[in-house]
């Protein structure tokens, strides 16, 4: 995947990634079972969401730089569920002054309802967090390596499915970029007789208007279906357009997160696409319009994915 995804429609390397993935890890070593769970979904910022044993808190700046150092935007949420695989179990351990609180608290219930019976140690056995497992000493320095792995496993899996989900938005934008691409030429080649166009509907219009009571002047009409034709020359956006295109490819290529890049060079699309058609002097070239705006539209759902 190093080489970027290639385009079957124009061998195209694009380098997108999703937001989008899961990754699983499981790792054990030197006594230390360690499960990684990674989640990404589409955001605007990098939100990094971080769950793990209160005993490893102090490793959480590590943990969120790592991810931090792959993932450039997206909600990330990272669960890690970390074990000791004990050779003996450490046992279990007694609260004595809970312990102590509680026999007293049931002794004066004896004693004020003059209850006979004797505290038994079933009394003692539905007390929350009376007896509790023992916990063997945790050194994080020596546990770090081992989450560590797991940690960069997950993220390698997690990265493999971005580019493949990726892949998919890119051939999905490339074969679309091809469809406006297209559109473009035709915008241009419907668009290049307008002073002609304009002339004829002068015509007619001025025709209708003095039922041939007046002569039509040709050189008069020719001159003000000029100045209409240059107010509604589209050149300039058909070359802006054409540009933004060759933009979006290359950002596309480009190895660094383009999601947000993408998303403006969109806006810039309608807003020339816009202008044209305002400008549109063709019933056909408004039709054409029409649907590169479609295109665009279906574009920019699928760039909230990107990276």
């Amino acid at each position: 995947m190093g080489a970027g995804f290639i385009s079957p429609l124009k061998g195209e390397s694009t380098m997108l990634k999703s937001m989008t993935a899961f990754a699983r890890s499981e790792k054990t070593l030197n006594k230390l079972k360690v499960l990684t769970e990674i989640r990404a979904y589409n955001s605007r910022h990098l939100d990094l969401v971080l769950r793990l044993p209160n005993e490893y808190l102090a490793l959480e700046e590590k943990i969120k730089g790592l991810i931090s150092s792959q993932v450039a935007r997206g909600r990330v949420e990272i669960m890690l569920n970390i074990q000791k695989v004990y050779d003996e179990y450490p046992g279990f351990e007694i609260d004595v002054p809970k312990a102590q609180a509680y026999h007293q608290a049931l002794v004066q219930l004896k004693e004020m309802f003059d209850i006979r019976s004797e505290i038994s140690l079933d009394q003692f056995s539905g007390v929350g967090g009376l007896i509790k497992p023992g916990q063997a000493s945790v050194d994080i320095e020596d546990d770090w390596p081992v989450l560590k792995d797991c940690l960069a496993e997950a993220l390698g899996d997690l990265d493999a499915m971005r580019k493949r989900e990726g892949e998919h938005i890119a051939l999905d934008l490339v074969r679309r970029l091809d469809f406006i691409e297209k559109s473009v030429v035709q915008i241009g080649s419907e668009s290049s007789g307008q002073s002609q166009i304009y002339q004829e509907r002068l015509k007619e219009r001025i025709s209708t208007l003095v039922n041939g009571a007046v002569e039509i002047d040709p050189v008069r009409i020719a001159q003000e279906a000029a100045l209409l034709a240059d107010k509604s020359d589209i050149s300039e956006e058909i070359v802006r357009a054409k540009s933004h295109m060759a933009q979006f490819r290359a950002i596309m290529a480009a190895s660094e997160p383009s999601g947000r890049k993408l998303n403006f060079l969109l806006q810039e699309f309608v807003r020339e696409f816009n202008t044209m058609g305002s400008k549109a002097a063709s019933e056909k070239v408004s039709h054409i319009i029409v649907d590169v705006k479609s295109e665009l539209e279906k574009m920019r759902e699928q760039v909230q994915n990107v990276e």
